[in-house]
């Protein structure tokens, strides 16, 4: 089962496997999922093992409640995005206080800036050229190439293998934050140190919400065709008619 946060949308719960819609909670806070949850049978709840997440502590205060037996891992996509927008604050600064405006298509910053929030080991030898290029003519304090070098440290983390990695990634991801110095990569870091034992989960079991998201886009595309519903126990319905007959497809 996966938890997902919609945008200006209902929450919905997904089975994990399938990514099938198994309800849809109205709110947005911990109450409406722990109502969804106590209403299924007790079977029902012992019988979910893992959760996946994305970093919502309404989410987790629901789970610890009505499911405390259940490993809840967070979704890595998540905590890489948390790491890209630490990178995109750096660099809009960076431009007030090097530029003393926003950037600019003339920036070498501004105009690789999509360049910076991808993987480094999947830039070619051009593309790693040309980031360069932006550390060496638009970054005069370091603090860019600082805050980049904590966002792959994060890709790092979410990719090991086993516990001891994971703690050995760690170590090395709190040493760069202190080495940045940085409200944007200090927020990142107390991030992953509050979802710790949820990261612990996602390395062992491997839990994503990566099979569910193609969900998200249906439920969007249900509201837009429709032109909004005013019922909201007929815009439950659709949903989870039309995911059941996907999953039965």
């Amino acid at each position: 089962m996966t938890l997902t946060r919609e945008s200006k949308s209902p929450r919905t719960t997904k089975s994990l496997d399938t990514g099938q819609v198994l309800g849809v909670v109205d709110g947005r806070d911990h109450t409406g999922v722990g109502a969804w949850l106590i209403q299924r049978p007790l079977e029902w709840r012992l019988g979910v093992h893992v959760v996946a997440i994305d970093p919502s502590a309404a989410f987790r205060k629901a789970l610890r409640m009505w499911l405390p037996r259940t490993a809840v891992a967070v979704d890595h996509f998540h905590l890489v995005s948390l790491a890209n927008q630490a990178v995109t604050e750096v660099r809009q600064q960076l431009s007030h206080q090097v530029h003393g405006r926003r950037g600019r298509a003339v920036d070498p910053a501004w105009a690789h800036r999509m360049l910076l929030l991808r993987a480094g080991d999947s830039l070619s030898d051009n593309a790693r050229a040309r980031m360069e290029n932006v550390f060496a003519t638009d970054d005069p304090t370091g603090k860019l190439k600082a805050a980049w070098d904590v966002k792959e440290q994060v890709r790092v983390l979410l990719r090991t293998g086993s516990l001891e990695e994971a703690e050995l990634a760690k170590k090395r991801l709190e040493e760069l934050v202190q080495e940045s110095k940085q409200p944007e990569t200090t927020r990142l870091w107390r991030t992953i140190c509050r979802w710790w034992k949820e990261i612990e989960v996602l390395i062992v079991t491997g839990a994503t919400t990566g099979k569910v998201e193609a969900n998200n886009t249906s439920i969007k595309h249900i509201k837009r065709t429709a032109r909004g519903y005013r019922n909201p126990n007929n815009y439950t319905s659709v949903i989870l008619l039309r995911s059941a007959a996907r999953t039965a497809a």
